[in-house]
């Protein structure tokens, strides 16, 4: 496996050590010592500050961390002074950030959500289900795997890079999908929950009420309407779903 594809691999779990002080910093540190390792053959000491550096402080969405590794170990084989890689890294976090939530949390992610629960409400059975977590997965991975490349290719102009790229875009009009796929879905579901559920169906709703109290008490302010709202009705789906 060679460099690159281990660093992606390991951007999987750039989550897996997030903490208070550095967020995903130690996880974007982890991902990129594959794509260091030539460096330390040329420059052991840049290597050995550059692998601490890599591990400071990041946040972003997870999907496009991968620009923000890209970035920086490209600034770091051009030799570009630490403080400036620095400043890059902690640059990229806001960017990022907005432009991957609006793709993926506001767009992507209900987009394909809706349409999984339209083709339900219209009577397929478990395609769907397997539909979402293929194309998301996918949309995912590549967005991560095109990230690193231009982050890569660009290093310290990388902010230009995705500038000119079709992200900014992608993530407005995801929004808009987002919303005609939520709006679509919204009355067909409804209308698909108003059938009669049976005793199995009445059982599970009944058994979220009850699941939907105790988790008040337990939660109490995290779990709000919205939140539990949600949760509900994934939960009364999958029961109608299974008990149709």
């Amino acid at each position: 496996m060679n460099h690159r594809m281990r660093a992606l691999a390991r951007l999987l779990a750039v989550q897996g050590s997030w903490n208070y002080e550095r967020m995903q910093g130690v996880g974007l540190g982890f991902a990129a010592a594959p794509l260091l390792e030539p460096l330390a053959t040329d420059d052991p000491a840049r290597h050995a500050a550059a692998v601490v550096r890599s591990a400071e402080f990041f946040n972003a969405n997870p999907y496009l961390a991968s620009v923000a590794l890209g970035a920086t170990v490209r600034a770091e084989y051009d030799g570009v002074p630490p403080e400036q890689v620095g400043r890059l890294r902690t640059a990229l976090c806001g960017p990022l950030g907005a432009i991957g939530d609006a793709l993926f949390w506001a767009g992507v992610l209900p987009t394909l959500l809706g349409a999984a629960i339209t083709a339900i409400a219209l009577g397929a059975r478990w395609w769907p289900v397997m539909a979402f977590l293929l194309v998301f997965n996918a949309l995912r991975l590549g967005t991560m795997r095109w990230g690193l490349a231009i982050g890569l290719a660009n290093g310290m102009r990388v902010g230009a890079a995705i500038g000119a790229s079709p992200l900014p875009r992608l993530a407005t009009r995801a929004g808009i999908a987002a919303a005609f796929a939520v709006g679509a879905a919204i009355p067909l579901a409804g209308a698909w929950l108003a059938h009669p559920f049976g005793w199995r169906g009445t059982a599970g709703a009944a058994g979220i009420a009850m699941a939907g109290l105790a988790l008040s008490h337990w939660f109490g302010a995290q779990l709000t309407a919205p939140r539990f709202g949600l949760l509900a009705l994934g939960a009364t789906l999958l029961i109608r779903w299974v008990t149709a």
